[in-house]
């Protein structure tokens, strides 16, 4: 079977085919400007390609009630021209196959437990830290929704003692994104975070909020593996900075040995690397195909 991939980001579109296996065979990337001008260019990478069904991870917010009229639809976003726009019928338009739609997030943690560092893990969560934060939820064997998607990106978060940095995120402030991601490390020193040297005092404190987050869900959730990916984590020093400040928030409390003594194999990056959205959407239309 040939599956048309669509990892959809704010910033960058990635699209590829690839088979059941999870293998990406072609793939394609390009920048996310206006609905029509984007979805064109992907929809001309699939012509003639014979795919069979299609995933698409999207940034969000997005509608995945099946239910609701505005199915497949971008909600809230501020990105100019997508509020509101039909990404699922306007695709549906140009290939009439089944389409596996979710947020890019959920996505990259469907990849990850098909094919990745949780694979053959019932539960999972991960983490995309760049321009905005996201989280997906694999729980039980399947992605979890509600009245929308998960949006740990904004849960709020104890400040840091020595940050006065008010946030970033326009619709809350001070919640994790608001705090730590790209453009939040940016606003707050003057400089983006790939310029900031290794021992800057900016790790500890992205580290210190991270690790609120991580340590909140691993209580919540309780699950498996937690995975680290997304354009703030190439930093090399905030993991080992996180798993450090996870073990310190939790103080013992969860008795696990995945906690206790194993977080280097607990808290760890995507196990797919860069591939873990378009591989998640790949998954996403092996599932649509399913149905």
């Amino acid at each position: 079977m040939r599956i048309g991939a669509i990892e959809a980001g704010g910033t960058k579109f990635i699209c590829g085919i690839g088979n059941e296996k999870g293998e990406i065979l072609e793939r394609i990337s390009f920048p996310t400007e206006a609905p029509e001008k984007t979805l064109e260019q992907a929809a001309a990478f699939f012509r003639g390609q014979g795919i069979e069904a299609m995933g698409i991870g999207s940034f969000g917010p997005i509608d995945l009630d099946c239910s609701s009229p505005s199915y497949g639809c971008v909600t809230t976003t501020p990105k100019p021209g997508w509020a509101g726009f039909d990404f699922v019928k306007y695709m549906k338009n140009f290939y009439p196959v089944p389409i596996g739609f979710d947020t890019d997030v959920n996505a990259a943690v469907f990849g990850e437990a098909k094919w990745g560092a949780a694979q053959g893990m019932e539960s999972c969560v991960y983490y995309t830290i760049g321009t905005g934060v996201g989280v997906g939820v694999y729980a039980e064997g399947k992605l979890i929704h509600g009245l929308v998607h998960p949006e740990g990106g904004h849960v709020l978060t104890r400040r840091h003692p020595e940050d006065s940095f008010p946030g970033s995120c326009p619709y809350h402030g001070d919640c994790l994104e608001g705090m730590a991601s790209g453009p939040a490390i940016e606003r707050r020193w003057g400089v983006q975070g790939n310029n900031l040297p290794e021992d800057h005092p900016a790790w500890e404190m992205e580290a210190y909020y991270l690790a609120q987050a991580i340590s909140g869900v691993i209580l919540l959730l309780s699950p498996k593996k937690v995975i680290l990916g997304g354009g703030v984590m190439q930093q090399k020093r905030l993991i080992p900075l996180i798993r450090k400040e996870v073990a310190q928030t939790l103080n013992g409390y969860v008795a696990s040995r995945a906690i206790l003594n194993g977080m280097d194999s607990y808290i760890v990056r995507p196990g797919l690397g860069d591939n873990a959205g378009l591989c998640g959407a790949l998954a996403l239309g092996i599932d649509a195909a399913s149905i």
